[in-house]
């Protein structure tokens, strides 16, 4: 029963045989293969006009890099305090910008709060050299406790952001569950809710290893080709990971593989609401379940196999926390089988 993570699945069937089909014969390397040139013009589709995309290993890396793109001297990115940026990639965002700094900005459930991104914003005077300068806004989509920002919440935050002059990144690591969650088109996530830079994440949701990062404007990407290559993240054989992608987006299957994440996340939240023992923190908006339960009964879990994490707790939630008890974090996967959940139910219902 493994709920740790969904980076702890494996590579969906069709991604794992398209890596197989296209790793023979030669190719042009460092992105010049006319299978890199296809994928390309996929993503222009996909987003529904020209983009500018770069292939990369990981999601630090993405969002590292898409930071660097925006960089100015002692810029300042906000960011939600608890998000994924500020908290788990090791100073990375700082690393690749040369020492720019997150900020971070305060909001229930993982989400930033518009006053509040409003207010830290305008602390910064143009004028006074000794704070140093915003440079970019990034937002988690989904977050980093599985909630998921509507297209008028980004469209708010966008607005906020383009009214200091700065660009709107997200962090799309989830950007599939969160997109089937929300019925939406790609585009209406991002740039036509006034998002400029995407980190758009296949890894989480079926990939082998492959991330994106997305450029709307693809005038504001010139500098990234060096970037990348100077940040060791040109492949020398990036067939593979186009090859990763092409089946990523053939027929919808990104779609389906976290739609299937997603509905066994609900199955997951529907079940426990009939244990005595194990509540549900929030709602489920994604394939991330946070509940709430005796740390002697997750002692408990693990020892019978169970995988699952236990969660920093976000401080509007630490209140409703009593004694003994712990917040933990379920990720379902498109690997995830319904039995899977099942087993765990019979557990704790």
């Amino acid at each position: 029963m493994f709920f740790a993570s969904d980076n702890w699945a494996g590579a969906a069937t069709e991604i794992a045989e398209s890596l197989q089909r296209h790793s023979a014969g030669f190719s042009p390397a460092y992105g010049a293969s006319d299978l890199d040139k296809r994928l390309e013009q996929r993503f222009n589709e996909l987003f529904e006009r020209e983009v500018a995309v770069f292939f990369v290993g990981t999601g630090t890396a993405a969002n590292s890099l898409a930071l660097s793109a925006v960089n100015r001297p002692g810029g300042f990115v906000l960011c939600h305090r608890e998000a994924h940026l500020i908290e788990d990639e090791c100073g990375a965002p700082e690393f690749f910008t040369s020492g720019a700094r997150l900020a971070p900005i305060d909001g229930t459930l993982g989400k930033i709060d518009p006053d509040a991104l409003w207010r830290g914003l305008d602390r910064f005077d143009p004028n006074f050299v000794h704070h140093g300068q915003p440079m970019a806004v990034s937002l988690t989509q989904a977050t980093e406790v599985g909630t998921v920002y509507s297209t008028d919440q980004i469209a708010q935050i966008a607005a906020h952001a383009h009214a200091f002059g700065l660009p709107l990144h997200m962090d799309g690591a989830r950007f599939a569950n969160a997109l089937v969650r929300l019925a939406v088109t790609p585009a209406e996530m991002t740039w036509k809710s006034g998002v400029d830079v995407l980190s758009f994440g296949g890894t989480k949701n079926g990939c082998w290893c492959a991330e994106a990062l997305v450029f709307f404007d693809p005038q504001k990407a010139k500098q990234l080709p060096f970037i990348r290559k100077r940040a060791a993240q040109l492949f020398s054989k990036t067939r593979f990971i186009a090859a990763q992608f092409h089946a990523y987006l053939d027929d919808d299957l990104w779609l389906r593989l976290a739609t299937h994440a997603n509905s066994m996340a609900d199955r997951l939240a529907d079940g426990i609401k009939a244990s005595a023992d194990v509540s549900l923190a929030w709602q489920c908006q994604s394939n991330e379940l946070f509940v709430t339960m005796p740390k002697t009964l997750a002692a408990e879990l693990t020892e019978k196999g169970v995988r699952f994490y236990p969660w920093p707790v976000p401080s509007e939630f630490s209140s409703q926390l009593t004694a003994g008890r712990g917040l933990y974090r379920f990720v379902t996967s498109f690997a995830t089988e319904p039995q899977d959940v099942e087993q765990f139910l019979q557990l704790v219902v």
